[in-house]
């Protein structure tokens, strides 16, 4: 591609926003990044890796905290002596890691990559969404070990932590239809129908 491209796309669980992402890559011919982010992250950070899985997704509880450094803790510093907690800490090391990414054309999966580019061009921002039935299809397929009951409880406990973190880093409102340049049922296009439409959406927004 002679025109840089960065295709950010949040997903509800069990939407197939990996899978779409995986095949807009493809056919754009472009890299894709999702668990890499962490891992370089960690590195960056000098952080275990596993111990950081373990917070990654999930905002800080701490009232006094949060008050000290204001609703959005990027390009901050700390302030009254209190120590940065591991997953502020993580989302900067992640910011400046989607940051570097973003210097080429590339797919970025989730860690509210839309908001830390807001400020770059030729970003297309991606939120992939579907039926609660569909999903739960898709989930079932890759735990066939859990009910459907465990599986329902599965998705929205994941989506509910994808917005808790996303509106407290961000200070928007995840899934939020302006924060997004389309927003895309996979339910109804299907998986390689949604990537279809966003290979072929980003194909005319490079020509104007």
């Amino acid at each position: 591609m002679s025109k840089k491209i960065v295709i950010t796309i949040a997903r509800q669980y069990g939407s197939g926003g990996r899978e779409i992402g995986e095949l807009v890559a493809k056919e754009l011919g472009i890299p894709i990044y999702d668990k890499e982010i962490i891992t370089n992250a960690a590195a960056n950070g000098n952080l275990n890796v596993e111990v950081i899985k373990t917070v990654e997704e999930s905002a800080t509880n701490s009232l006094l905290y949060t008050l000290a450094m204001g609703s959005n803790v990027l390009g901050t510093t700390m302030h009254f002596g209190y120590k940065m907690p591991l997953n502020d800490k993580l989302f900067i090391l992640q910011s400046d890691i989607i940051k570097e990414f973003a210097k080429e054309s590339c797919v970025i999966i989730g860690r509210c990559s839309d908001y830390v580019l807001r400020n770059e061009e030729n970003i297309f921002r991606i939120f992939v969404y579907g039926d609660l039935e569909h999903r739960t299809e898709r989930v079932a397929k890759r735990h066939p070990e859990l009910k459907s009951s465990q599986i329902i409880d599965v998705i929205n406990k994941t989506d509910k932590r994808r917005s808790s973190y996303y509106n407290f880093y961000t200070g928007n409102k995840w899934g939020k239809y302006d924060n997004y340049d389309m927003a895309l049922n996979s339910s109804t296009l299907g998986i390689e129908g949604t990537a279809h439409v966003i290979v072929a959406s980003v194909k005319r927004y490079l020509e104007d």
